[in-house]
């Protein structure tokens, strides 16, 4: 039996497909990904799950989907987006299709019936395998946008959150992620040739261009668009860090640039390692599991600045595979979902 899953984000749409044994164990796993910002291009979107599934279309027996794109500002509410990407799947597929919700998947009518249950439920789906590595930790996962900070007891979710919103409020949320965060809402200053520089509050530059100029990622990690359509080599994610000073690479140096960016850096670790504490502390929880991109450059980083437990989720999945863990667990839970209907 194959599976697809999808993780349909704001501004990557990621796929994992499955094949199951008959004992339901996985036996092959192919992961792919699109970056499709939704704001732009959501006419899109059905074709781009087609092509991620390719000649594995024939072969599929179910396909499962969490989102995040809702949220977009091309749609007027929560429950636009949450239909108008319902329409556009159930439009590019022929076999059974079904949703994570926040109280398991959920079909088509179902999840129009309730679009607040569907919307932003990707995190369920991750949770599935953090449970599967520790039935009581604190899964962390870093994507290219956001953080989740998702408890787990017994084995299971044990979210005090219920929706974005909610979990803003709890430290399961935190808004910060690998590539497509602006610099500029991370620190309101950074330090450089011991003086203090209040920074510009544009959208010069992104996590990516520090993270690049850091080699915490390769150039082929950086998969959403630069902030001023130049290119993604060192040099030109130095120039965007620079002109967060109003600088450019005559006024400020390479190692000056190093400099504000390792501080960039570590505040990120230190807004993560923040939910992080609220969770552990009020869960009593103090193993971490980590996974997305930002699995052991942000995740791994939080957890040892707060002195807790670590496991990477690449102990069962590949790299890969962890960062788009979400699609990962959303073919899991459609496996689970078809065996149930019978």
């Amino acid at each position: 039996m194959k599976i697809a899953g999808f993780d349909i984000g704001g501004a990557n749409t990621d796929m994992a497909i499955i094949e199951f044994g008959s004992d339901g164990d996985m036996k092959d796993v192919r992961v792919d990904f699109r970056y499709l910002p939704m704001w732009l291009r959501r006419e899109e979107l059905a074709d781009a799950l087609l092509e991620m599934v390719g000649e594995d279309l024939d072969e599929l027996e179910g396909v499962g989907v969490c989102m995040t794109a809702e949220l977009v500002d091309a749609y007027p509410s929560k429950a636009a987006g949450v239909a108008d990407i319902i329409d556009r799947v159930e439009g590019a597929f022929d076999v059974p299709v079904a949703y994570v919700s926040l109280s398991g998947m959920v079909d088509a009518s179902e999840a129009l019936t309730d679009p607040m249950n569907i919307a932003a439920a990707n995190w369920v789906a991750t949770s599935q395998i953090a449970s599967a590595m520790s039935s009581d930790c604190i899964m962390v996962d870093v994507g290219s946008t956001t953080t989740d900070i998702i408890p787990i007891k017994d084995g299971f979710e044990a979210s005090r959150g219920r929706n974005d919103l909610e979990r803003l409020s709890t430290g399961e949320l935190v808004y910060t992620g690998t590539l497509r965060t602006n610099v500029a809402t991370i620190v309101d200053r950074v330090p450089l040739q011991d003086k203090w520089f209040r920074v510009a509050s544009e959208l010069f530059a992104v996590t990516a261009d520090v993270h690049r100029v850091l080699g915490n990622i390769r150039e082929s990690d950086y998969t959403c668009s630069t902030p001023d359509g130049a290119g993604k080599s060192v040099e030109e994610c130095m120039l965007r860090i620079a002109r967060v000073l109003c600088a450019d690479l005559e006024l400020i140096s390479p190692s000056d640039v190093l400099e504000v960016a390792e501080y960039i850096y570590h505040q990120q670790i230190l807004k993560i390692a923040e939910g992080l504490a609220e969770v552990s502390e009020r869960e009593g929880l103090e193993e971490v599991v980590t996974t997305g991109l930002g699995m052991k450059i942000l995740a791994k980083r939080a957890a040892e600045v707060l002195e807790l437990e670590c496991r990477t989720m690449d102990e069962f999945l590949t790299e890969e595979e962890c960062v788009v863990a979400p699609a990962v667990g959303t073919a899991l839970l459609m496996e689970d979902y078809l065996q149930g209907q019978g």
